[in-house]
């Protein structure tokens, strides 16, 4: 017996979704009958693109600087706006500084600006989605992403494994206070992912060898591999998840 994953009804809100692990995420939500808002910041081309692709005006995109709380606020009421309500939020956005910086080097502009980017607006988020999911009274699933670095840390890139760490924080914290609710808190835990922000890094061949001989599987997972568990931890079949740190990078976090 075939078993699929449909969010066929639902109205859905993925951030970052104009490339990487948030673009598959939106194909797989729009191919399992969800109506898709997504928010892109600068690449409007390939935005547009992927609306044509999901055709059938099942997939909208929406233009958003996401570094505070307010730009949040805004994007909900956008998607809301579009779709009617809201069951799901996948917040996939955030930044990674690629440059190596020891934290007494650190500038305290990129830490402000990757709390900003990965916290706080998630924060404003999360904050604005329940508000949302509340008023329909027909529970809700939310999906954010953190990392290995979350988990074991990463040197050299501590405002981005504060960030990450955080969010699992805040998923254990959320799933309980919103389980009555019957809102659903979740977390995908990708590592290192072959996406446009991982590219640089890849291009360096003795880092890739090093990347790669840390990773139990021995390669780096693709953008499709991230949004299945995250389709499928909003979907019916996941009803009795929430609070759970999914990890989805290749064994990394077991030998790290």
């Amino acid at each position: 017996m075939a078993i699929e994953l449909s969010l066929v009804g639902k109205a859905a809100l993925i951030t970052g979704g104009s490339r990487g692990i948030g673009a598959a995420a939106v194909r797989m939500f729009a191919a399992a009958g969800a109506r898709v808002v997504f928010s892109y910041q600068r690449a409007r081309e390939q935005a547009v693109r992927l609306e044509e692709q999901c055709g059938g005006g099942r997939c909208v995109a929406v233009q958003a600087d996401l570094d505070s709380a307010g730009a949040a606020q805004a994007l909900v009421s956008a998607a809301v706006e579009r779709l009617g309500r809201l069951d799901i939020l996948v917040a996939n956005h955030g930044i990674w500084p690629s440059c190596d910086r020891a934290i007494d080097r650190m500038p305290e502009e990129q830490w402000r600006q990757t709390i900003a980017i990965n916290l706080e607006s998630v924060f404003g988020l999360v904050k604005h989605s329940v508000v949302e999911m509340k008023k329909h009274g027909a529970g809700g699933s939310i999906v954010l992403i953190s990392s290995t670095a979350g988990q074991r840390g990463e040197a050299f890139h501590t405002d981005y494994a504060a960030t990450k760490g955080a969010i699992i924080s805040m998923v254990k914290g959320l799933s309980t206070e919103l389980a009555p609710e019957g809102i659903r808190v979740n977390c995908v835990a990708p590592g290192w992912v072959a996406t446009d922000m991982s590219a640089p890094v890849m291009a360096d061949g003795e880092y890739k060898k090093r990347v790669f001989a840390a990773i139990p599987l021995g390669r780096i997972g693709t953008p499709e591999e991230i949004a299945a568990p995250i389709l499928f931890l909003c979907t019916p079949h996941a009803g009795f998840i929430t609070g759970e740190v999914f990890n989805v990078n290749g064994g990394a976090v077991l030998v790290g």
